[in-house]
């Protein structure tokens, strides 16, 4: 199916009538047919309306609103909930000419006022069953409504006489009254979550029917479905979700079920399909700008199609555009672009019926209805001129007027041409330095058959700093079925009332540490929410969307009740200084309660991140008066060992957690290497070239150096890439991941659009988390591998990053060794370097003129003395990549240093050690003197180099130093800062150390404060920098080959000479974090920070980049 074309005639000029119009028609042609029926409720029975009475009604309150003075265009405001009353008045309304605006009273006071406020009507209709339901107006409410409107009109409830006439009430103003309706089976029936869908099935003639306010409930709503049978009905997901949760009851009769609000899911479609198996489920698409839902895509019934869902992955898309409407996918970057398929762009709709625009909100009007640039709007204009044949509502017309609304939502065009909703240009938040996608993390959520319904928020807590929130609605079948499982009881618990939401606090306590274990296996530990809120079901709002504003606070399961009497006895079994931690913990940490924590709890387990890590630590120095490190916290992460260590600290007796003597990791290689193949294919670089082409498989493509090494490959002539991305619920989603970053980093190129593919995998699971078709794919495809993926912690031990860092590298050489033959690169770090031996030998060598460490050292005199386990990780790793080279495997260990940002743009890692070490020296006004040399690279350089090395290996597996020519000492680099006018004076690291400590010490930072850019690494820059910054010299003969030999046969540029950092690189540095807004502009006496392209920066801002990168 062809895309739309948005220079199309959407017919302008096709009117035909307003709804009250079409309305009236329906009540002449079929004046008895029923028209709305009203449930039984507990306090009323049914009651039932004809056309012609509904006609009648409306007719009465267009004359009142006329006679009062109502004129056209006026904004009349009709407080009513969904009724018959609510039919018509909205009715009456548009039949008096007026704008119509309905003030639902389920809103707050608050409000309520706002929407008074904002819309000025010139008159209220109140209906008098929404006052007796919920209660009279607000103080505030009334008192703007009797300052402001000068037309006040009550309706009580809607009566006729026994032959079906309207009794009038004895004020001129109470338009209606009760009524013994005639019951009859409605021909078409559907039920409408607010006015705009009640206002449907009465423009078709159809018959409809209004369940209770009390029958929208789980059980209760799918029973009052069976019993009342209707034929089509209308729902958003959230209404949806409560009709078929818990729901056992089936409705044979159903036949149209019509979605509209949000994303509707595929698993809710299965559960509507099973109790409603004839039902063809119709997904639209749509906004309240756009006046109208503007957009289906229909799904067979399951009688029809039992398969139909199996191809729609996690949603169904939505559709195609209506007649009259276009849903145009428009590239972000070139608005004057459509998106071709599978490119994900922003939605603009295209229609006629758009609504004319906020009220009294002229800068938003011009912000999200917009002229359509696509064509002239006087060629509209000069054809409706031409077709004008004086019709009476032509004096209302303004005109042909070609515009579209920006939706601010993401989408594509599927291969037939359905555009696929991909969620919010907004859905994306930054925490702790981290980008995270809140649809993501529904969409895993909702994966867990413990969860029936979920939403994710991110939420300030009492220290407000921003947590993620996630609201569950537990399945509680599959819970009871959980529990047999476990051999545990349920618990009798009727919840907490908070607002409109029913709270649990005990009774699914379990349900959560169950919930964080099922995201840990499928999202970066920086995605999974800190807290869990257990609920009842989410609150609907009165357009039947979740009501995320009145969702409970973090603070809601901060409640003391919270713990059980198992709780409490374990809480008596701790001692003083676990039930002091415990306590601090609880201070930190939003949502735990310090009761709760048992003596084998984890910290970091219970909600505890690095940064909250440092606070503790500072809290524990403070409070139990014992310097406890970090490396004895990660090491200790539990009550009773961390109590133990703070025990043995305060008596005297030495901690440490230093196992750089261990033979854990040299231990480890032993036996690994036992599990590598007998024998390794061997590729031919030769058969590689510009003119044969090639094709890569990367790992860590979406990180700071994996987007350069993506420009890298397909810079180059003939190259394909596969790239592996963890945590994507599809490959679609996959894609767009990789093209964020792509473009976030200012780098995406169109024509890479073909050239690239993805996979879904995870390092920390056997066989990359590749599934079989995807391994054999990448076996039969690739030609090169590059493993560039890494989990990256400096405190984490060699145990706990030996799965994704270690056990990955062995999955990569089988990979290679299956399928084609693969050269292979493994990106290492100096930090197999860190030890006093190759510090103390390349002094040694240097002093003697024997030169630095070479590539050629084997390195085993590191089997101990490593003193992280991110080295230790990256020492065995490249110790089997070696022995895999001995076996038969082609390729080359990359080894850099410190990765700065790109010397073309200034575009930088906002977690880099040196730019966090930039940013927290201008937050502290000075900086350490310590003359180091630094062995920093900018990016662009390191990915040459890997790439370079991939496709010119030399014999066999040798390594590549990537080393700065020339290098920049630290303090030449920290006085860049001076020299383009920060205030940071140089001052001895002692004295900067000092005031590090001090800053942190203060404790939390007030709300509008920002936290010391060095706090997560506060361990490391208050660990002897002047000794813990030193690296050895390194000799980078092999870079210098592999570069010339890529300048001979791929690139014709001659790399050899290396690279370094310069203070006009630094310089371009501080300029990218001044415009994306990571840093102040200086201030002082100084150079002017170099120029750069300041798209870059919006890119960053637009795409959601800068920060940490995946490890796959």
């Amino acid at each position: 199916m062809s895309l739309p074309d948005p220079t199309e005639d959407l017919d302008w000029g096709g009117y035909i009538g307003g709804i009250h119009e079409i309305f009236h028609k329906n009540a002449v042609a079929h004046p008895d047919r029923l028209c709305v029926t009203e449930t039984v409720t507990s306090k009323a029975p049914t009651r039932t309306y004809t056309y012609r009475q509904i006609d009648e009604a409306s007719n009465n309150i267009a004359n009142y609103l006329r006679d009062s003075g109502i004129q056209n265009g006026d904004v009349v405001m009709i407080f009513a909930h969904r009724s018959v009353e609510l039919v018509c008045a909205y009715m009456g309304t548009l039949a008096a000419g007026a704008i119509v605006t309905v003030l639902d009273p389920q809103y707050p006071p608050q409000r309520q006022q706002i929407y008074l406020q904002v819309s000025k009507p010139k008159a209220l209709i109140s209906i008098r069953k929404a006052t007796e339901e919920s209660g009279p107006l607000a103080p505030l409410v009334q008192k703007c409504i009797d300052d402001e409107l000068a037309i006040k009109i009550k309706i009580p409830d809607l009566r006729f006489t026994e032959d079906g006439e309207l009794i009038a009430g004895e004020d001129s103003a109470d338009i209606f009254a009760n009524v013994k309706g005639r019951a009859s089976t409605p021909p078409d029936v559907l039920i409408g979550p607010d006015s705009n869908y009640i206002m449907t099935p009465l423009a078709l003639g159809a018959s409809l029917i209004l369940p209770a306010k009390e029958d929208i409930q789980h059980v209760r709503l799918s029973e009052w479905m069976r019993k009342w049978s209707p034929t089509t009905t209308h729902l958003t997901p959230a209404m949806g979700q409560i009709l078929v949760g818990g729901a056992t009851a089936q409705f044979p009769s159903l036949r149209q079920v019509f979605f509209v609000g949000d994303v509707l899911t595929t698993r809710d479609c299965r559960s509507l399909r099973q109790l409603g198996p004839a039902c063809t489920i119709i997904n639209m698409y749509g906004t309240t700008e756009t006046s109208r839902a503007v957009s289906y895509f229909e799904v067979p019934s399951a009688q029809e199609d039992p398969a139909a869902l199996d191809s729609l992955g996690d949603s169904i898309p939505a559709g195609w555009g209506m007649k009259g409407v276009q849903v145009l996918v428009v590239d972000r970057e070139d608005h004057t672009k459509i998106c071709p398929i599978g490119v994900v762009g922003e939605i603009y709709i295209r229609a006629a019926g758009l609504a004319e625009g906020y009220l009294n909100d002229p800068e938003k009007n011009k912000e999200k209805f917009i002229d359509n640039w696509f064509v002239d709007n006087e060629k509209w204009v000069e054809a409706d001129k031409a077709n004008d044949k004086g019709e009476p509502w032509r004096k209302y017309y303004k005109g042909p007027r070609d515009r579209l609304y920006v939706t601010g939502d993401l989408g594509e065009y599927r291969p037939d041409g359905a555009v696929r909703v991909l969620g919010r240009m907004d859905s994306q938040v930054k925490i702790r330095g981290f980008r995270i996608e809140l649809n993501e993390i529904d969409a895993n959520l909702g994966g867990s058959p413990l969860i029936r319904d979920c939403k994710t928020l991110v939420r300030r807590d009492r220290n407000e700093e921003p947590t993620l929130v996630s609201y569950i609605v537990p399945e509680i079948a599959e819970w009871k079925r959980w529990l047999e499982t476990q051999s545990l009881q349920d618990i009798d618990e009727e919840g907490v009332e908070m607002g409109p939401c029913t709270v649990y606090l005990k009774r699914f306590r379990r349900i959560q540490a169950e919930v964080r274990d099922h995201l840990k296996s499928r999202l970066p530990a920086h995605s999974v929410p800190s807290i869990y809120i257990v609920l009842q079901k989410l609150p609907l709002n009165p357009n039947g969307k979740v009501d995320s504003p009145n969702l409970p606070f973090p603070d809601a399961s901060l409640m003391t009740e919270d713990a059980s009497e198992e709780d409490l006895k374990s809480w008596e079994s701790l001692s003083e200084t676990e039930k002091t931690i415990a306590t601090q913990w609880s201070t930190l940490i939003p949502g735990l309660n310090a009761k709760m924590v048992r003596p084998d709890s984890s910290f970091f387990d219970c909600g505890g991140h690095s940064l909250l890590a440092q606070q503790l630590l500072l809290d524990i120095r403070k409070e139990l008066r014992a310097d406890v490190t970090i490396g004895v916290l990660y090491a200790n992460p539990t009550i009773r060992g961390l109590g133990s260590a703070v025990d043995s600290l305060r008596s005297g007796q030495a901690v440490t957690v230093d196992h750089s003597n261990d033979n854990v990791y040299s231990d480890s290689l032993d036996e690994l290497t036992n599990t590598l193949d007998a024998k390794y294919q061997s590729a031919d670089p030769d058969a590689l070239s510009p003119s044969n082409g090639a094709t890569f498989f990367l790992t860590g493509a979406t990180g700071f150096l994996g987007a350069y090494l993506v420009k890298d490959i397909l810079d180059r002539k003939n190259t394909k890439l596969i790239a592996c991305i963890r945590g994507a619920k599809d490959l679609k989603f996959a894609k767009e991941r990789l093209v964020r970053s792509l473009k976030g980093y200012g780098l995406w190129q169109d024509s890479w659009a073909d050239r690239i593919s993805c996979v879904i995998g995870d390092l920390s699971k056997p066989r990359l988390g590749l599934d079989d078709a995807s391994w054999k794919h990448v076996a039969d495809t690739a030609d090169a591998f590059i493993h560039n993926a890494a989990y990256v912690h400096w405190i984490a031990r060699y145990e706990q990053m030996m799965g994704p860092n270690v056990l990955s590298t062995i999955d990569a050489v089988k990979l290679c060794n299956e399928g084609k033959p693969k050269l292979f690169s493994f990106v290492s770090s100096t930090s197999t370097l860190d030890t006093d031996y190759y510090i103390n030998l390349s002094d040694a060598q240097t002093a003697t003129g024997r030169g630095a460490v070479l590539e050629s050292d084997d390195l085993l005199p590191n089997r101990t003395g490593l003193g992280t386990g991110y080295g230790q990780t990256k020492w065995v790793s490249e110790q089997l990549v070696r022995e895999a080279g001995r076996r038969g495997l082609r390729g080359a260990i990359v080894r850099p240093g410190y990765i700065l940002g790109s010397r073309n743009s200034g575009v930088s890692n906002t977690d880099d050690w040196i730019v966090r070490l930039l940013k927290g020296c201008c937050q502290l006004g000075a900086r350490p003197r310590i003359i180091n040399s630094v062995n920093a690279v900018p990016v662009d350089h390191v990915a040459r180099v890997v790439v370079a090395s991939t496709l010119n290996p030399l014999p066999g597996m040798n390594v590549v130093h990537v080393t700065a020519h020339p290098r920049l000492r630290m303090n030449e680099l920290l006085s860049a800062l001076s020299y383009y006018g920060y205030e940071v004076p140089e001052v001895d690291y002692d004295i900067w150390k000092s005031q590090l400590e001090e800053f942190v010490s203060a404790g939390a930072v007030e709300k509008d404060q920002e936290q010391n850019a060095l706090m997560p690494l506060f361990h490391m820059a208050t660990a002897n920098l002047p000794s813990t910054t030193r690296a050895p010299e390194l000799d980078d003969r092999n870079a210098v080959a592999v570069l010339r030999a890529d300048a001979d046969r791929w690139t014709d540029i001659d790399d050899s000479a290396g690279d370094g950092i310069s203070r006009e690189d630094i310089g371009r540095y501080l300029r990218y974090l001044v415009e994306i807004k990571f840093m102040a502009a200086p201030t002082g006496r100084g150079r002017k920070l170099p120029e750069i392209d300041t798209s870059i920066a919006e890119a960053q801002a637009q795409w959601g980049v800068g920060g940490r990168g995946g490890t796959s």
